[in-house]
């Protein structure tokens, strides 16, 4: 069993207190122990990003102090400790991911601005922490299209067929299987596939759009095979759709437990890490927790 912790970054924030509870349910189902951390901002005789403990101690930090009292009446709290640091919470959060199984934030923290729908705190652990990173949202997020899903607990995740994430997919089974959710797989393929034949002039696509859903449910069948058979309670269903990757997911979300997607692999011609196009999309619309899987080591 993985002996790190869940860390839960919290700031005083109703944001951080979902959060934080959000991270106990997940702790305590893990069996893993819970951290909870307040990142003060750096002061002037300290130096940026770096991490300077017990400045001021926990046991006198006020967030902290507020933080035990909103944890005080959980029974089923994991074991836990509390811990305050120093410095810029942009750089200081990724680095805990160092020592985590999972880090969990607020979509949006204390000093955030009102019309951003996800902090620079968030995006900046989600691209660039070690370890996997979980946003939980503000509720009331609307979502405006809807996919057909069954009732009950349910884990989405996104699987494209011509470069599956290994990691993402089996984040997203071992999540499903924690809480005995189902897991719902979508796969999007582009469509329609337009190509130009002159200047302004547009060919009608000549592949049949039956066989191309076909052929990427098929290829999804095949990737999921080892991981239904790692875990064989877990109920994963596939489904290829058309279009947007990322409408899909913020479609998918509406009522699920989690959303699962992968950060940006680095490229040669873009070295620096990446969230993607499709895992911002879903990181700023998503109605449920979002929880995105850097990729398998060597694969950064």
């Amino acid at each position: 069993m993985n002996a790190l912790p869940v860390i839960a970054a919290v700031d005083g924030s109703d944001d951080s207190l979902r959060a934080l509870d959000w991270a106990a349910d997940d702790a305590r189902r893990r069996g893993a122990a819970l951290r909870v951390v307040h990142v003060r901002q750096y002061a002037a005789w300290t130096q940026p990003g770096v991490l300077v403990a017990g400045l001021p101690e926990a046991d006198d930090d006020p967030v902290l102090v507020e933080v035990r009292g909103h944890l005080d009446d959980r029974a089923d709290l994991p074991s836990t400790e509390y811990v305050a640091l120093e410095g810029v919470s942009a750089a200081v959060l990724p680095e805990l991911g160092t020592s985590a199984q999972l880090l969990v934030l607020g979509s949006r923290g204390r000093g955030g601005f009102a019309s951003l729908l996800l902090g620079s705190n968030g995006m900046a652990a989600a691209r660039d922490a070690e370890c996997p990173v979980v946003v939980v949202p503000r509720p009331g997020r609307e979502v405006h299209d809807e996919l057909p899903a069954e009732p009950g607990p349910r884990v989405v995740v996104g699987l494209q067929v011509d470069s599956p994430d290994e990691a993402t997919l089996s984040f997203a089974f071992a999540e499903a299987a924690l809480r005995g959710a189902r897991l719902q797989v979508i796969a999007a393929y582009a469509w329609p596939v337009q190509t130009w034949a002159t200047a302004g002039e547009l060919v009608p696509p000549a592949m049949d759009q039956d066989v191309i859903e076909n052929e990427t449910w098929t290829l999804a069948e095949g990737f999921l095979a080892p991981y239904r058979a790692e875990h064989p309670d877990v109920r994963a269903d596939a489904l290829a759709a058309p279009g947007d990757a990322a409408g899909h997911l913020v479609a998918a979300s509406k009522d699920a437990d989690l959303v699962v997607v992968g950060r940006h692999r680095r490229r040669l011609l873009a070295p620096a890490r990446m969230l993607g196009s499709v895992t911002q999309a879903v990181l700023l619309h998503a109605a449920s927790p979002v929880a995105v899987v850097p990729p398998a080591a060597g694969e950064v």
